[in-house]
């Protein structure tokens, strides 16, 4: 007999997301499973500085919070708990959920999944490194009865794939369904950015004044799922909002998972009813031979300050003060910021004026501290007029250097600890990918009719966006919006912006990645063009010197950027 769909709730896309959100989506309505994602590249360097302090930290404590005020209802409600709160520290945060249970009078069943850290291969130094695990451990901890699974570092979509799996007694075969899954999965990871957060598209989400409600997934014993939220929450579920998350963060047209591959090209929408849309057509393939590790190591130190630049002459301000500060500073490494020279006229202090910013980095504390700030704030009454800045001047931070690393599978031991103490170690895949379906070539060009260029609007005037980091690498996702335009012209659309988003022509509209390699491609059925632009945020986020260093704007200042589209496509 076919299973029902499971439907599987998220509450948190990152580490600091709304903390009322695990009660929220508890009372708003039914639900068979309640996950968490608090993970991030970022996230991992952060819980790393964390155990250096206190090595029994390492997990994420927000996610503790949660459980003690929610942990008695969700109980109630039979819903179980999955989140990678675990962090670094999965089994520390078992130990710490089953305390405060204890404290609330409750007995859950908590078990963790563990074994994706692996310093002791070839990472000896790192601060972190973490092969990101699959959702066949969670799987076996919920089988077991488990009503709480922590984790360390799994996929993201994991987090869906794993109850997906107990619910629909999938098998490491099965690799539409888990395809299904691991997309469904990846829309609802970020929370609120599948119902219209971070959307391009805001200005036509009703209810604004609202907080945006969080989403949840249906999943089907074939892989489908629909996309929702509860009823009376905020924002809205539309092709456009799950587009938006679809082509988030991704590098080609096959995603490279832990359980499967996904051939994004596959996927299908279709917009059921208000605030309900279906994902189907998801075909999967075996999983790659190899695991993705994310490695941070500790790069050095940093200090950064902000100059306000007012009123006239600002360029030669700045000019002034560089050469007054330069020789003054000793770090390995000294970046400014561009000036951008304020109107004429401007009616308030704060519009004529324009920042300027220095940020250093060396490997030693000393030259991005005290010798930084002090050689700054001693030009305060002998440089520029108008001379101030943002902010007191404040001590020098560490700064990790994230890069991406690969393992063999044979090296890596998932292990579920279940609620009983038993240990059970979880069994790699048989079958896998070629590795020639790894990220890294350009598809051919999108077949599209001769056009006839007549207007210059920018690209967001159909267009939609979203952007984010991947290590060093920028993601900018782009899709036709779907608005009222018939058929005909919405396909029109798809062709002009497969046809716009050439490789050869992202330099100009793009001119920070002119010199840059960049990667694009094709989505036809979602609408949608991904682009990778290599190496734009440097060494990761938290070495990113850039003034956007997760790339989250990237894709608003593409849209704003002027292109020529023929007046039959408006």
């Amino acid at each position: 007999m076919t299973t029902r769909p499971i439907r599987i709730g998220n509450c948190s896309g990152f580490y600091g997301d709304r903390l009322s959100a695990m009660r929220e989506m508890l009372e708003g309505g039914e639900l068979d499973v309640l996950t968490g994602d608090y993970l991030a590249e970022l996230t991992m360097l952060i819980l790393g500085k964390d155990q250096l302090k206190d090595p029994t930290l390492g997990y994420a404590r927000t996610f503790v919070r949660q459980l003690e005020d929610c942990l008695g209802l969700a109980l109630e409600k039979r819903v179980r708990l999955i989140a990678n709160a675990g962090g670094l520290n999965p089994a520390g945060l078992a130990d710490r959920l089953r305390e405060v249970a204890r404290g609330l009078g409750l007995d859950p069943r908590v078990a963790h999944v563990e074994g994706d850290d692996v310093r002791h291969l070839s990472f000896s130094g790192a601060l972190t490194a973490n092969a990101y695990l699959g959702g066949f451990g969670i799987a076996a901890a919920l089988t077991a009865g488990a009503d709480v699974v922590v984790t360390g570092r799994v996929t993201d979509a994991s987090l869906v794939v794993g109850p997906a799996v107990a619910h629909h007694g999938w098998t490491p075969e099965s690799y539409d369904e888990l395809a299904g899954a691991v997309v469904a999965g990846h829309v609802i990871e970020c929370g609120t950015q599948a119902t219209g957060g971070n959307f391009s598209g805001f200005l036509a989400l009703p209810d604004r004044q609202r907080p945006l409600g969080f989403p949840v997934a249906e999943v089907a014993a074939d892989g489908t799922s629909v996309i929702t939220k509860h009823a009376g929450t905020g924002g809205a579920v539309t092709l456009d909002t799950v587009t938006a998350q679809l082509v988030y963060e991704i590098q080609s047209t096959r995603y490279l998972g832990p359980d499967v591959t996904v051939h994004l090209d596959s996927v299908r929408l279709e917009q059921e009813a208000e605030d309900r849309v279906v994902i189907s057509g998801v075909v999967g393939e075996a999983p790659p031979a190899r695991l993705k590790v994310c490695v941070n190591e500790l790069g050095g130190w940093r200090n950064s300050l902000e100059l306000v630049l007012t009123g006239l002459d600002v360029e030669a301000k700045a000019a002034w003060v560089k050469d007054q500060l330069e020789p003054r500073l000793s770090a390995a490494e000294v970046t400014w910021s561009d000036v951008r020279v304020p109107p004429l006229d401007a009616d308030t202090e704060e519009s004529a004026s324009t920042l300027l910013r220095c940020t250093v980095k060396d490997p030693s504390p000393d030259p991005v501290g005290r010798a930084f700030t002090s050689a700054a704030v001693e030009l305060a009454l002998g440089s520029y007029p108008g001379f101030t800045m943002t902010a007191p001047p404040a001590a020098a931070t560490p700064y990790g250097v994230y890069r991406a690393a690969y393992v063999d599978r044979a090296d890596v031991t998932h292990t579920v600890v279940h609620a009983d103490g038993r240990r059970e170690v979880v069994a790699e895949p048989t079958s896998f990918t070629p590795a020639q379906a790894a990220p890294g070539a350009r598809p051919s060009p999108y077949p599209a009719r001769t056009d006839s260029l007549t207007r210059r609007l920018p690209l967001g005037t159909f267009v939609h966006a979203r952007s984010g980091d991947k290590g060093g690498d920028a993601n900018i996702g782009l899709w036709v919006a779907h608005d009222a335009v018939d058929r005909e012209t919405y396909d029109a659309r798809v062709q002009w912006l497969c046809k716009v988003m050439s490789p050869r022509g992202i330099g100009a509209l793009l001119p920070e990645a002119a010199d840059l390699d960049v990667d694009v491609w094709l989505l036809p059925q979602l609408g949608a063009v991904n682009l990778v632009v290599h190496g734009l945020l440097g060494q990761g986020v938290a070495a990113s010197t850039r003034f956007d260093p997760q790339a989250k704007g990237l894709g608003e200042w593409l849209r704003s950027r002027l292109v020529s589209i023929e007046d039959s496509l408006l």
